[in-house]
């Protein structure tokens, strides 16, 4: 009798989970949402009160410079990354997919940007596991310096804490354990049905993954031994990725700090908590399902992680400007590659 009763009980459960799961995004969503909405109500007569200065503007301006720099340096990152699963190819192809993906982190789901370099990494002849387990690993090893990141410079947390998350990070992150969990998040992701698969990457083409270009290019510059059989999984401590990540978390975090100056002055002592704020926050936005792009999820992490050491208006007017500064640079970064591969294909068509 134990059996049968505790096979209903795993019915019932994944029952559970299958009705339940469409909802947990809107879920996440909405109490962040709320979050914010509150805060808002409550201090709008500081947002209100809150002047951006003419000399503002030039600020605002090398934020998004600098927020749209960490986004072509991320994408020299992937690049790195696929070189560790043997995978040559030139920066220029790795950092054009990079851009030309990165828009659909905002479309429900969150998951696209991840499908259409999967997809250009295939049509360029890149080994089908190799492209998976990239990314898989990049926003693994991106939240990992941001927790880093976040506690060297935000001061909540005492030095025992610290040596215990740095000891916990780096050992996460050597081979023999990380090795492991991106094959078991690989064998989630490909236990899927075919149907599903095949409605995914149909979703994908319809969103202008062409790799028509960047497959020349990816070929040309490095040809890819894809059909060769290669023991994919990481054979040394990926720390150079790791430290590109940290550059990375960095220039963002640099386009936040710009953000806040140019709304208020900031002390030479507040900016190791304003970027570790930043950092923790962003990570929580990147792990936070259901939240596109950490929408509305980073905001409310950063309001609370600095609202007792800043203006709550000053903040909420900080996150939202920095949400748009955000987005106009993945906008920005998906026109230059759109720009790149149209001259890419103009050289082609003069060599013929």
């Amino acid at each position: 009798m134990g059996k049968p009763h505790l096979h209903r009980i795993q019915n019932f459960l994944k029952l559970a989970k299958s009705h339940l799961k469409p909802y947990l995004r809107y879920l996440i969503l909405g109490g962040t949402f709320l979050f914010i909405a509150k805060a808002f109500l409550t201090h709008w007569r500081e947002v209100a009160n809150i002047q951006i200065r003419a000399e503002s503007f030039p600020l605002l301006a090398i934020a998004l410079g600098v927020t749209l720099l960490s986004l072509i340096f991320v994408g020299w990152v992937w690049m790195l990354i696929l070189r560790e699963f043997r995978q040559p190819v030139s920066a220029a192809w790795a950092i054009q997919v990079f851009l030309k993906t990165n828009i659909a982190k905002y479309l429900p789901g969150n998951i696209w940007h991840f499908w259409g370099r999967i997809l250009e990494a295939k049509k360029a002849g890149i080994f089908p596991k190799a492209a998976t387990l990239s990314v898989l690993l990049e926003p693994l090893l991106m939240a990992s310096a941001g927790v880093l990141i976040g506690l060297i410079c935000f001061d909540k947390f005492n030095w025992f804490w610290r040596i215990v998350g740095f000891a916990a990070i780096l050992t996460a992150i050597h081979p023999r354990i990380l090795n492991p969990i991106v094959l078991f998040v690989e064998r989630l992701k490909l236990s899927k049905n075919n149907g599903e698969n095949s409605k995914a990457e149909e979703a994908a083409d319809q969103l202008n993954f062409t790799t028509e270009s960047n497959s020349n290019i990816a070929k040309k510059t490095f040809p890819v031994k894809s059909r060769r059989q290669i023991n994919l999984p990481i054979k040394r401590y990926p720390l150079v990725p790791l430290i590109g990540q940290m550059c990375f978390i960095g220039l963002r975090g640099c386009g936040f700090l710009l953000t806040v100056t140019a709304l208020t002055p900031v002390n030479f002592s507040n900016i190791p908590n304003l970027f570790g704020a930043f950092c923790l926050a962003f990570v929580v936005g990147l792990v936070v399902p259901g939240a596109p792009g950490g929408m509305g999820v980073f905001e409310a992490t950063a309001i609370a992680l600095l609202s007792d050491r800043f203006s709550t208006g000053i903040i909420l007017s900080a996150v939202a400007l920095y949400r748009i500064i955000s987005i106009l640079a993945d906008v920005s970064g998906a026109v230059l590659a759109k720009l790149d591969r149209q001259r890419d294909r103009r050289s082609q068509k003069r060599r013929i």
